[in-house]
């Protein structure tokens, strides 16, 4: 784990390395204050000699300048290390997430991922910049600080030594409390932005079903464990407080005792007195310090091992060493191929699939839902790769193309339509980025979305919404089609795309598609049966195996589940599917 973060640490190793440096220079010159003190008061101001007491003193503020210039420098390395640290623990995730399957993300789960972006990174930066800076002050100080107060008074120092080692075992016990309550909040953070996430993004839903209280309770439940689990480990790590100034004020009124006792035996100078509290006080300041970075440290610990399985989380599907660079054809052939989710999983979603699609031909699929018609079309631009069998598109096996070169080919028209904010320009060209604007609107003209973007005010240049929510299901589907269509590649697959919108004008986007490409090969998965009923062929998927793969009419006569499908249809949509079909 260490490793996998401290990778990411890349062109900050010099500050990373620059402000321990600096601690260390700090420690030395906030240590030699307290010696130099003594100097001042024995031979300076006890012995009456005004020239100690200025050269003192001017060495003094001259070793307290460079402490504080060391200080400033220690914490701006440390702030640029840590802030820079973050950024590329945020990209590293960022750029890997890019490359997860479905089944990847589907094993972090979104909200899961924004945490660790999120809470967790800053959780482990503000845990570094104090590692890098006062985890090497601190217990430097300790340390320095108890051999100058050795070389002072060797028996007084006991006393150090004794609440050293009392406070240290105090932090230890009082961390390894607190710690699995901390781990355990974090873990929680999750579901606090699960109920976030779903509450925004539904928020439509949320409002129509008067669900508002019923939100608010889930989102209070998540926050209150929270809390609760917080509120559970700073009730441990409170008690460090007051067992630190118990020592503390000991050690105070030990020092005092014994060191009056030893000035008037003559076994310790008034200075060399008032340098050990000065000692004493830099020493349990530092434990102080250290015992609150202990429990930062504790805290970002499960911070980190999130964040480090992002990192280490191999893709599922990745290019293989020689990757085939240019699809040939549309054809497409699925060989016994068999599909599950999960690896190991003995329940699959698709079961000994055997077809063949020649280039340009409309293929329409078509079944209940978890028939598995979502699965098939996801196998073919290798979203998921086959469990078992194999699928050649272009004659080749899909694992032997690059991915971006496969993907670029197969055009995908999901069944969740996602529009980015920005123009209708922006959102189409993700289809071809270099697109002109003419070749824009003639795609919109193709998928019939020109006939409600010339209606708004600023045509092509409007402002869509994050998520498309300034623009109506049905004009969602046609932008997502006309920007499939830009890419002008050799398989289009629209997954129940053209759901929102009436039969007429999903009739009228058929004809443009065989009118603009022809030799396109087109899969379309639909629920209506007007949807494909034009279609060379008509898959029948029935839990995952086919159930028949023919023509409309073939499969009217000779496949139940489709002719059934087919007579409900009719007997709810009478003569208006059929109508919007023969437009």
């Amino acid at each position: 784990m260490i490793k996998t973060l401290l990778a990411q640490v890349k062109e900050y190793k010099k500050q990373s390395l620059l402000s321990p440096l600096f601690a260390a220079l700090e420690v030395f010159f906030d240590v030699s204050i307290p010696f130099v003190i003594s100097l001042l008061v024995d031979k300076g101001v006890q012995a009456g000699n005004m020239q100690h007491v200025i050269l003192y003193s001017f060495t003094m503020l001259v070793l307290a300048t460079c402490g504080l210039c060391c200080g400033y420098l220690a914490g701006k390395f440390a702030a640029q290390a840590s802030a820079g640290f973050a950024a590329n623990l945020r990209e590293g995730m960022y750029e890997i997430i890019q490359t997860f399957s479905f089944s990847n993300i589907d094993k972090f789960s979104t909200a899961g991922l924004i945490t660790r972006m999120t809470t967790d990174v800053t959780n482990v930066q503000n845990a570094y910049q104090m590692i890098i800076r006062i985890v090497v002050r601190a217990p430097l100080t300790i340390i320095v600080s108890m051999m100058m107060c050795f070389l002072v008074n060797t028996q007084l120092s006991i006393i150090f030594l004794v609440a050293v080692l009392l406070l240290g075992t105090a932090l230890f016990i009082v961390i390894r409390l607190a710690m699995p309550n901390f781990q355990k909040a974090f873990r929680k953070y999750d579901d606090l932005n699960a109920s976030t996430q779903e509450n925004i993004a539904g928020i439509r839903a949320v409002k129509a079903f008067v669900r508002e209280d019923y939100e608010t309770d889930k989102f209070n439940q998540a926050a209150d464990t929270i809390y609760h689990l917080l509120v559970k480990a700073e009730k441990i790590v409170i008690f460090n407080s007051p067992i630190m100034m118990t020592v503390i004020f000991s050690c105070i009124i030990l020092l005092a005792w014994f060191g009056a006792h030893f000035i008037v035996v003559g076994k310790l100078t008034t200075g060399e007195l008032v340098s050990l509290f000065s000692y004493v006080f830099a020493m349990m300041m530092s434990l102080m310090m250290l015992s609150m970075i202990m429990v930062m440290v504790s805290m970002s610990t499960a911070s980190a091992h999130r964040i480090a399985a992002v990192l280490q989380e191999k893709p599922d599907i990745i290019n293989p060493e020689t990757p085939i660079m240019e699809v040939p054809s549309g054809d497409i052939v699925f060989e016994h191929v068999g599909f599950t989710y999960k690896h190991g999983s003995t329940k699959e979603v698709l079961t000994d699939i055997n077809l063949s699609i020649k280039s340009g031909e409309i293929i329409g699929v078509i079944g209940g839902t978890g028939s598995g018609k979502t699965s098939f079309a996801n196998l073919i631009s290798r979203l998921y790769d086959v469990t078992s069998g194999q699928v050649f598109v272009g004659g080749y096996d899909v694992r032997q193309y690059d991915l971006e070169v496969l993907r670029d080919q197969v055009a995908v028209v999901l069944q969740k339509n996602v529009l980015f904010s920005g123009t209708i320009l922006d959102n189409l060209r993700w289809g071809n980025e270099n697109a002109t604007e003419e070749e824009c609107i003639e795609a919109c003209r193709q998928a019939c979305a020109d006939e409600f973007i010339e209606r708004f005010p600023d045509k092509y240049h409007t402002w869509i919404e994050q998520g498309g929510s300034n623009v109506s299901g049905g004009q969602k589907q046609r932008l997502c089609i006309a920007r499939a269509l830009l890419k002008k590649p050799k398989i289009l697959i629209l997954d129940d795309s053209t759901s929102a919108v009436d039969t007429a004008t999903d009739a009228k986007i058929r004809e443009a598609f065989a009118e603009s490409i022809p030799g396109t090969t087109k899969i379309i998965i639909a629920q209506r049966i007007s949807s494909v009923q034009h279609a060379d062929k008509i898959l029948v998927l029935e839990n995952g195996r086919i159930s028949g793969f023919a023509s409309h009419d073939e499969l009217l006569t000779t496949n139940a589940i489709y002719r059934e499908i087919y007579d409900v249809q009719q007997q709810v949509s009478g003569d208006f599917d059929e109508e919007g079909g023969n437009r």
